[in-house]
């Protein structure tokens, strides 16, 4: 690991056991960590001691930092010379804006690495047993955002395009535009009885899902009172979930 040089890390899902085995390596040899709210403890816990750790982490009511402070934060942590983790949730380059801290860093001529990470989608449907690809339902899958930045509408998204492509959808962030999500889909094509998951916490101990349509799942959600943060999946191999969701019947069966 060099000094005065940025890795930025996906941490993964949120199982501290799915971490890379070269993102564990730097986490215990960095100088500073800078880390967001969806890095799980378990994750944190491979950050050695001698280390100074700094929260950025944003939920939609509260920024410990803006962005652009994030960017400023990590680039001048590097600049004094320290070993520097900047520490994601999932993958640093899904929706994770590794991209504009990666950019910043080269403009000002700034050395980074990215160490890629499992992101969320991939880890979560694994756990909750829905491949995101399977030839008996689909030979696709498209990621989505849930929410847009700021300026940005849900309704800016090609809602058309969505519906009309047959793969398995998953939406980040997803739990707060639900109904948004869903409906526009149904507006423009989807069918009501399309197969559809919300899984919180998933990789986790903790980990839930609750499972209907289109036409139905923002009620389920509702009823359960499941908060974020939790991924949407959409697509027919949702309905695998009963033979292949491997981790909650672990879970219930302990």
């Amino acid at each position: 690991m060099e000094k005065g040089k940025v890795y930025l890390v996906g941490a993964g899902p949120g199982d501290p056991d799915l971490i890379t085995l070269k993102g564990k390596r730097l986490l215990e040899e960095a100088e500073v960590v800078i880390y967001d709210r969806l890095v799980g403890i378990g994750v944190l816990a491979y950050v050695n001691g001698e280390a100074e750790k700094i929260f950025v982490g944003k939920e939609d009511s509260f920024h410990t930092l803006p962005q652009e402070e994030i960017n400023r934060l990590i680039a001048d942590k590097a600049k004094l010379g320290k070993k520097v983790v900047r520490l994601k949730g999932g993958d640093p380059y899904i929706f994770g804006r590794g991209g504009e801290e990666a950019q910043l860093l080269y403009d000002e001529g700034v050395p980074f690495e990215v160490i890629p990470g499992v992101t969320a989608a991939s880890g979560v449907a694994a756990y909750a047993g829905m491949p995101l690809t399977d030839r008996r339902h689909t030979s696709a899958v498209t990621f989505v955002t849930g929410h847009k930045r700021i300026g940005a509408d849900i309704e800016d998204v090609n809602w058309k395009a969505l519906a009309e492509l047959d793969n398995t959808l998953v939406f980040y962030m997803g739990v707060k535009n639900l109904e948004p999500i869903t409906d526009n889909l149904m507006k423009n094509g989807q069918r009501g009885d399309t197969p559809a998951a919300v899984v919180r916490c998933g990789t986790m101990p903790e980990q839930r899902t609750v499972e209907g349509t289109l036409t139905d799942i923002c009620e389920k959600v509702e009823k359960s009172g499941l908060t974020p943060p939790a991924l949407l999946l959409v697509g027919g191999v949702v309905t695998l979930r009963e033979t292949l969701g491997w981790f909650e019947r672990e879970s219930v069966s302990a």
